[in-house]
């Protein structure tokens, strides 16, 4: 059995809420689990216990951030489609690009992507992969996962009609033996879980949502699809089925506690109700919703009406980073300025989003987003002694409204330190970064994108 002490630091359990604060305390984790949380110094039998401590002192403690949806393969997209709305993002960059990426390209991507996640301070990821090019794809990012250590959640992404990119569109009957063979082979710990991630409901067939629904309550997996993201998607479904995108899907009898809805830009009222009595959880990308023009979401209706609300970057193609802490400063800013509230959003209303929220996408309620006895001792501690953070009043702001990435000092998944001092332990950056760029600048040479097609048109 394997043990770990942090002390001396300033403890944010998140447990039965956001508010309480421990201003010296402790957190002991014996193999994958925390086993006590307290005040003041840690008990000698403790200390005695620990094979590893960990001096706290100027830092912060709390439970691993969660970025509830990513796609990280866009990590070699970065900066590639800039100023665009989202169907000409996707057309100008991301669909020629991924196209162009091996499943080695897959890999590194991914990996990349989950180490920047870890050391911005997610220690769980919910990452929709939709790029099924070859059947082995999902294989290499699920590798990605396990090298990094990280807790993840992979959607097997996927579109089986137009009028989405017929090269990236598969059959029905493919995507369900795909994820179930997936799911066999995956499935070995809490570490890795795979489940469907239909793309977008102008992009799948409802008969095959109907299946994949009855499919995840049977293997009791989650459901992961973008929803209601623009105007124009709207419209899409509006035109075809006469009702909007989560009306269609209500109508389908598919909504339920398993599915996690992205974006959510453009609900109507009776929408949100829809989704509240479905008990889905509403994923939110201040960051991308921004980046893309997409509109700004009605996130305090959501709250009022109890919704479950995680929160997310989005992928590193509509970011462009995976900094869950840029996140929270945007979720509570965003929702300041569309309501002209002040008040709209407290910093403790995003930490909730962001545990409670994110444990609800993940389908980990109670194991992660907390410290407290019994929970996966999912653990980051943020270096409050900084001149942009310093002096600190309240560490529920100076994590809101100050800390960015940079300020992670060290990342603990299910026990594992996997950032330490800030650097990777386990996985050489350098070289990691260097293996990027070049299969990056390989992939744009094959990918046939010209200059022209990045300009705003």
């Amino acid at each position: 059995m394997t043990s770990l002490l942090i002390y001396n630091g300033f403890i944010l359990p998140c447990d039965s809420d956001t508010r309480t604060a421990i201003p010296r305390g402790y957190v002991f984790v014996q193999d994958d689990r925390i086993t006590a949380v307290g005040a003041d110094d840690a008990p000698q039998a403790l200390l005695a216990e620990a094979a590893t401590t960990i001096d706290a002192r100027g830092k912060v403690v709390i439970p691993g951030l969660i970025n509830a949806h990513t796609h990280l393969f866009q990590t070699f997209m970065r900066g590639l489609a800039d100023d665009k709305p989202l169907l000409r993002w996707l057309e100008a960059a991301i669909w020629p690009g991924a196209l162009a990426m091996t499943e080695e390209d897959f890999y590194l991507a991914a990996l990349i992507g989950f180490v920047e996640n870890l050391k911005c301070g997610a220690t769980s990821v919910l990452s929709q992969h939709y790029i099924q090019t070859s059947l082995k794809n999902m294989d290499s990012v699920a590798q990605a996962a396990q090298r990094s250590g990280i807790r993840a959640r992979l959607a097997r992404g996927y579109a089986d009609r137009d009028p989405y990119h017929p090269r990236l569109q598969e059959s029905p009957e493919t995507t369900v033996r795909e994820t179930e063979r997936l799911i066999k082979q995956w499935h070995s710990s809490e570490r890795i879980r795979i489940e469907f991630g239909p793309l977008i409901p102008w992009g799948c067939r409802a008969d095959a949502l109907q299946n994949i629904a009855r499919l995840a309550r049977d293997w009791d997996i989650g459901v992961h699809i973008h929803l209601s993201e623009t105007r124009d998607e709207v419209e899409m479904t509006r035109k075809e089925s006469g009702m909007p995108p989560a009306r269609w899907l209500h109508s389908l009898g598919v909504l339920d506690e398993r599915w996690q809805l992205v974006h959510c830009v453009w609900l109507e009222d009776d929408e949100m109700d829809l989704i509240a009595d479905a008990g889905s959880t509403i994923v939110h990308c201040p960051v991308s919703n921004m980046y893309l023009a997409s509109g700004t979401p009605r996130v305090v209706e959501w709250l009022k009406r109890k919704i479950p609300v995680a929160l997310a970057t989005d992928g590193p193609g509509s970011n462009n980073s995976q900094d869950m802490l840029e996140v929270l400063k945007f979720t509570a800013c965003l929702q300041k300025v569309d309501t002209l509230d002040a008040t709209a959003l407290l910093p403790e209303d995003v930490l909730k989003m962001v545990y409670n929220g994110g444990a609800s996408a993940m389908g980990l309620r109670g194991k992660i987003g907390r410290l407290a006895p019994g929970a996966l001792a999912d653990i980051v501690l943020v270096n409050l002694q900084r001149p942009h953070i310093s002096p600190v009043y309240s560490p529920q702001s100076a994590l809101v409204y100050n800390a960015n990435g940079n300020d992670v000092d060290t990342v603990i998944v299910g026990g594992e330190v996997l950032v330490r001092e800030g650097r990777a332990v386990n996985i050489n950056e350098e070289n990691l970064i260097a293996d990027c760029q070049r299969a990056a600048e390989a992939m744009w040479k094959r990918s046939g994108i010209r200059v022209q097609d990045l300009r705003v048109l």
